[in-house]
């Protein structure tokens, strides 16, 4: 019981260390595993482990083969997991750089890896490119935390991390293939009955998954699932589906419940989100346990095996000639700069599930008497540590020396996706800025996205927004709701994270009609609140530029928008295509610059109405 509760809280503390330092999980996880188990065993009185994970007389957690299948169910639920976030719209639209890097890419390194593995520790071909078709998966859970805090341009961090997403359940798939192949080889290698088996499996597997995907899914839509058991419910059919398509072909299960998670994660299912954050949740917590067990579990003569200089020679090949090499093959052609096609390079840590899968297959091989399977562990873990410390060490450093690294950033946040700001966002995307909407209004996101905005469904409330990598270079945050708490909220919670140039939100209805108490954050003019935008939007759908002469110019056009509730003012442009945001605390223009033009929303001005009103004085 003190080994178990042990597991489970150094985990979570894990966890939490992992959050505060913004590192990835596996790195203190695997760190902690290897401290209470094969290093344990160096100072302990005994000789043993602080932590056993199989049963070895009076001390362990698993009798006989119980880690090997807590491990497996543990899998299973974490492939589900990652099928769910594997979108084909996502695939149709990450362009032809992440679809490489996800076929070519993965090609490379399955065999390049595999040539390596068998002439550098002179493998058989079946153990080293299954070592290979291990490493191909990266995964989002090591790539998030490495450059959450490093400024990319929006490009580079959408390749890595939509590369980490599709490729995660797509080279899990490629090591459970084969390792299915290796199985059901073995003792008749590669003759027709091993064929058939392997048949066997891509169609039991298939199957299973395709079937109990849509039966679940049809139980979800009518109904028949209680709300309060829909998680329960949904994490019992994921263990039932590995179990029976394991029990028809034998290590089949893993394939159906990946197959089983892309199906759902493709339907349009009420509760998806909630599904998919519960099974998030159960992941965070299996992980923390799976890997500190896995870890724990090897031993110093696993260690001792790779402690030589083939395995200095085949991290370095797989981090500085597999993976560099596998990424020029695939951005061949594009857009990418050699500056972003380096650092993309040089980004490839190796993830959760590459090493659980390597822990259990290479048990599972061990037993079965798999010549040189014993390296398949040790060697994998090698890589996963090796590439999480290496590129959570270096990779801001390598940003900035070969040039990626943003120093000021420009993108545009705003905070919803209402009409009208969905016109002032198609105006600051036709001058070339990055922006990015956020509403959690599905319908309003929808609207923005028809427009070829980018928009996101998100909840300002939630934890989930900070995280998102692909804002990284976000430097204005503007808070467009209709609801002030909400815009307020917004501005102090992200203001240091996306607005480091200029946090602003809309004056609310009682600082509007009280001029001296107007925020320095307010937008526009302390006589423009939502109401007066919505409507201004509402009649007038339209943003217009008018130059102007002087400042004295610009104050009069000032004056006339306060009196015309259909026109707004936004943007000061420069000369030079900046643009400076109005701010409602002050309506004086600073820093004059001949050639400025006036951006505004709404009617267009009345130029009879201009060359009559009198300029205010300064």
């Amino acid at each position: 019981m003190l080994e178990l509760a042990g597991i489970i809280i150094l985990g979570i503390i894990a966890q939490w260390v992992a959050w505060r330092l913004k590192l990835p999980a596996i790195l203190p996880l695997i760190l902690i595993g290897l401290l209470v188990g094969p290093i344990a065993t160096l100072f302990t009185e005994d000789g043993g482990k602080l932590i056993e994970p199989i049963w070895n007389g009076e001390k362990g957690l698993f009798p006989g083969e119980g880690l090997y299948y807590f491990v497996s169910l543990a899998i299973s639920i974490i492939l589900f997991e990652g099928g769910l976030t594997l979108k084909r719209s996502e695939i149709a639209n990450v362009g032809p750089v992440i679809t490489k890097l996800i076929t070519v890419g993965s090609l490379v390194t399955f065999f390049g890896g595999g040539l390596a593995a068998h002439y550098i520790f002179e493998l058989s071909w079946q153990i080293s490119f299954l070592f290979s078709g291990l490493i191909i998966v990266t995964g989002p859970t090591v790539i998030t935390p490495i450059l959450r805090n490093i400024p990319l341009k929006k490009d580079v961090s959408a390749v890595l991390k939509w590369e980490g997403i599709l490729i995660d359940p797509i080279g899990a798939l490629v090591a459970v293939l084969v390792f299915e192949f290796i199985s059901v080889g073995a003792g008749q290698a590669y003759t027709m009955t091993a064929l058939i088996e392997f048949g066997k499996i891509l169609l039991f597997g298939t199957t299973f998954g395709f079937t109990f995907a849509h039966a679940l899914a049809f139980a979800i839509k009518k109904n028949f699932i209680p709300h309060y058991l829909l998680n329960v419910v949904s994490l019992s059919v994921v263990l039932l589906v590995f179990v029976e398509s394991d029990l028809f072909a034998h290590e089949s299960g893993l394939l159906a419940v990946v197959v089983m998670g892309m199906v759902m994660g493709n339907m349009n299912l009420p509760n998806l989100k909630e599904l998919l954050y519960f099974k998030e949740s159960l992941s965070v917590l299996l992980i923390s346990i799976l890997f500190i067990l896995l870890a724990a579990n090897i031993n110093i003569s696993d260690m001792e095996l790779i402690y030589n200089w083939q395995t200095v020679l085949l991290f370095a090949t797989i981090v500085f000639l597999v993976r560099p090499l596998g990424v020029f093959l695939s951005t061949n052609g594009s857009s990418l700069k050699l500056k972003e096609k380096l650092f993309i390079g040089w980004v490839g840590p190796r993830g959760i599930v590459a090493a659980g899968i390597a822990s259990l297959f290479g048990s599972k091989l061990i037993l079965k008497g798999e010549p040189g399977a014993e390296y398949i562990t040790p060697l994998v873990f090698m890589i996963v540590l090796g590439t999480v410390l290496l590129n959570a060490t270096t990779a801001r450093f390598f940003a900035k020396l070969v040039g990626v690294f943003l120093m000021e950033s420009e993108g545009i946040l705003i905070i919803g996706a209402s009409k009208v700001s969905r016109l002032i966002g198609n105006y600051l995307k036709q001058n070339n800025r990055h922006v990015v909407l956020i509403d959690n209004n599905p319908t309003n996101v929808e609207k923005a996205k028809m427009l070829g905005l980018e928009a996101m469904t998100a909840n300002i409330y939630s934890d989930t927004l900070a995280d998102n990598i692909e804002l990284n270079d976000m430097g204005y945050l503007m808070a467009l709701t209709g609801n002030s708490e909400i815009n307020e909220y917004a501005i102090n919670k992200f203001k240091r994270q996306f607005g480091e140039n200029g946090a602003f939100r809309l004056v609310n209805t009682d600082e509007m009609n009280d001029p001296e108490n107007n925020p320095k954050e307010g937008l526009f003019s302390h006589t423009d609140d939502f109401i007066k935008l919505t409507e201004a939007a509402r009649h007038y759908p339209a943003i217009h530029e008018m130059g102007l002469k002087d400042e004295s110019h610009y104050r009069g056009l000032i004056e006339i928008t306060k009196a015309d509730n259909d026109i707004v003012p936004i943007f000061i442009k420069t000369p030079d295509g900046n643009l400076q945001i109005i701010s409602s605390f002050s309506d004086e223009f600073i820093n004059f610059e001949e050639g400025s033009r006036l951006v505004y929303m709404g009617k267009m001005f009345d130029l009879e109405e201009i060359n009559t009103t009198r300029a205010v004085p300064k």
